[in-house]
């Protein structure tokens, strides 16, 4: 920043403060660097995406209105982030991106400024910064392939990026192992857990770790879903042998997301197999993801199911408390954002269900203090995240879940612990081992032994299925808020 700039800069800051007050300013303003790029261009370089979005949204006009009342009607005022290897704007005309896999757009809302060279990329400006875990403005990591074998990997999904804690440390030490080793001990390997824990983020890991690695390597990144409609339109245009050919030949690292898909898709499951085979067959690696163990998917051939556990199954468990704060410590990083940790121990106290959430939650607490003018403290944090925070109650016990569960349905508390699968016992117990992990603080294995000494994974798979249910399911609601209203009311 020139002497001149770092002069204008001050002045525009000293004129905004008075309406945003000093903790706002010190959070939105003073990580920003502002420098004039020629007569009629200026521009500010935010740490991250969201931060750069988010100052221009709110105090982009009345910067530009003080910059045009100095040095006229024709200047233009820029936004851009320097998160990652290169300027990104949110103001620049878009280059176009072919992002689309899995739930990522390319709408190509960022983009490289058109004007003037960037200004020189400091070791904080390395960082990657996004919030929520829609990342739609990540850009692709550079590949050789033709666009049919694009790896489709995001740069964001990095092992450096991804937070190591009790709940994840086995599939996070696997996925390393498979990555320096690949086709080796751990083939495939099969990741499952909940929605919104990691799964995708350290496959993905596994993939640009070998592409930066071994070049040699095509890596390629798809969901189950994908390979499916990719079988459906060879098959409709009469291009099976080269979908094979692709599929079983010209891929090395095959990286496959949400296998659970594959359930009911007799001519998907038969055409995978085969795929399967080709692959193992030649040393090559492959992994998977599931939101549950290979077993426990329903109407999966029991072939596939074999082939699954031929490597290492492992799983990711929802965070623990203190990995939690570390996620959140470290995306607030990442934005180069300073919080008190009263602030995100409140957060992650009171968000537990997955990281999908709680940095949602955190984001949802920047943009209320930015648009509120208001200073991040634990107060505002009580404040915004109210809807998260359950009222004090008294002590729950899993033993008395389990009897007012059996009381509604009709069956004998005993029933929770039986090893019965009958559709009229294991509902009721898949409602109690939910509300158990709701209310109550008990680990998943813990839990597990109250149900009559079921593995966590059991526990795991009965949260995840009745959290699915009961959004489309308003009796499921209604038996939900019954038990939870009769246990509040116990003496």
């Amino acid at each position: 920043m020139s002497l001149l700039s770092g002069e204008l800069w001050a002045e525009l800051q000293q004129e905004l403060a008075p309406a945003m007050g000093d903790g706002l300013t010190q959070t939105w303003l003073a990580p920003l660097a502002f420098e004039q790029v020629d007569d009629r261009v200026f521009r500010i370089r935010a740490p991250g995406q969201f931060h750069a979005e988010r100052v221009e949204r709110l105090y982009g006009a009345p910067l530009r209105q003080r910059l045009r009342e100095r040095f006229g009607p024709e200047v233009r005022l820029e936004f851009v982030s320097t998160a990652g290897s290169a300027e990104r704007s949110t103001t620049a005309d878009p280059i176009g991106s072919n992002g689309h896999d899995h739930g990522m757009n390319g709408n190509g809302t960022t983009s490289t400024p058109r004007v003037a060279p960037a200004a020189p990329v400091t070791p904080a400006d390395e960082t990657v910064a996004r919030f929520d875990d829609a990342v739609a403005r990540a850009t692709r990591a550079p590949g050789r392939e033709p666009a049919h074998l694009a790896s489709n990997l995001y740069r964001r999904y990095r092992f450096e990026h991804f937070v190591v804690g009790k709940s994840n440390q086995f599939a996070h030490a696997a996925s390393r192992g498979v990555a320096e080793h690949p086709g080796e001990a751990y083939n495939p390997l099969f990741i499952f857990g909940g929605s919104g824990l990691g799964k995708t983020h350290i496959m993905q890991a596994i993939g640009n770790h070998l592409r930066e690695s071994s070049s040699n390597l095509v890596v390629h990144y798809t969901s189950a879903e994908n390979f499916m409609n990719e079988m459906i339109g060879a098959i409709q245009s009469g291009q099976m042998v080269a979908f094979r050919n692709k599929w079983r030949n010209l891929i090395d690292i095959l990286l496959i997301d949400d296998v659970q898909f594959l359930q009911n898709k007799e001519s998907t499951q038969e055409e995978f197999f085969h795929t399967f085979n080709a692959l193992h067959g030649a040393h090559k690696q492959i992994v998977l993801t599931s939101d549950r163990p290979p077993n426990e998917i329903p109407n999966l051939e029991e072939r596939l199911v074999s082939r699954f556990n031929w490597g290492l199954v492992t799983d990711i468990q929802p965070p623990d408390l203190e990995t939690r704060i570390a996620i959140l410590r470290q995306k607030a990083r990442e934005e180069q954002l300073t919080l008190d940790d009263s602030v995100l121990e409140i957060i992650a106290t009171n968000v537990r269900s997955n990281i999908r959430e709680l940095e949602g939650s955190l984001v949802r607490l920047l943009a209320y203090a930015s648009l509120n003018g208001r200073e991040i403290d634990a107060a505002l944090a009580l404040e915004v995240l109210k809807d998260f925070i359950k009222q004090p109650t008294r002590l729950v016990t899993i033993e008395q879940i389990q009897k007012i569960v059996a009381d509604l349905h009709g069956i004998p508390e005993e029933a929770m612990k039986v090893k019965k699968r009958t559709s009229s016992l294991a509902y009721p117990r898949q409602i109690a081992m939910y509300l158990s992990r709701e209310l109550t603080e008990l680990s998943l294995a813990d839990i597990g032994a109250r149900f009559g000494g079921r593995d966590h994974t059991t526990v795991m798979h009965a949260h995840d299925k009745i959290s699915r249910q009961k959004e489309d399911d308003p009796e499921l609601r209604r038996v939900l808020q019954k038990v939870t209203k009769l246990l509040q009311d116990q003496d």
